[in-house]
């Protein structure tokens, strides 16, 4: 897997969360993993298409999504209901837009599908490719995981 698809993902993250969040997101160290990926409370899976093909999975606590709501909604939430995960699958959504637009500098042209939100801690998911990298990131709000599995077309 190459540097840019990972870095298109995270500039994207960065990007988005000092807009909608105003909190800077800190890279920890990059782990390759293969078949099943751990997961959290909230997990947003997005679907690559085009030049590159595959998945991305965004991992996050319950506390540090419930978080995220308030600061954009300015409502005080306390569990992960309908709104909470549509406000999450919007986050995760821009990122993957953004992503895709920043692989354009690097001649790939891809487009995301709608976003797969799954709520409740499983010990594993498959996401049925061999090969992934884990990002590990860290806020001022939380720690979060996003998974990538791309492999060109």
């Amino acid at each position: 897997m190459k540097a840019e698809y990972l870095n298109s993902f995270y500039k994207a993250t960065q990007d988005v969360f000092r807009l909608m969040l105003d909190t800077d997101v800190e890279k920890g160290q990059l782990k390759a993993i293969e078949g099943m990926v751990c997961s959290k409370d909230a997990n947003v899976i997005l679907g690559v298409t085009g030049d590159l093909k595959g998945t991305i999975l965004f991992s996050f606590t319950s506390d540090m999504t419930l978080e995220m709501v308030r600061i954009m909604s300015g409502m005080e939430m306390h569990e992960i209901d309908n709104f909470v995960s549509s406000a999450l699958g919007e986050v995760a959504n821009i990122i993957g837009g953004n992503a895709v637009t920043n692989l354009t500098e690097y001649n790939y042209i891809c487009d995301i599908a709608p976003p797969q939100i799954i709520i409740g801690e499983y010990k594993s998911i498959s996401m049925a490719n061999k090969l992934a990298l884990l990002l590990p990131l860290k806020t001022h709000i939380g720690e979060f995981d996003i998974n990538v599995f791309l492999a060109e077309n």
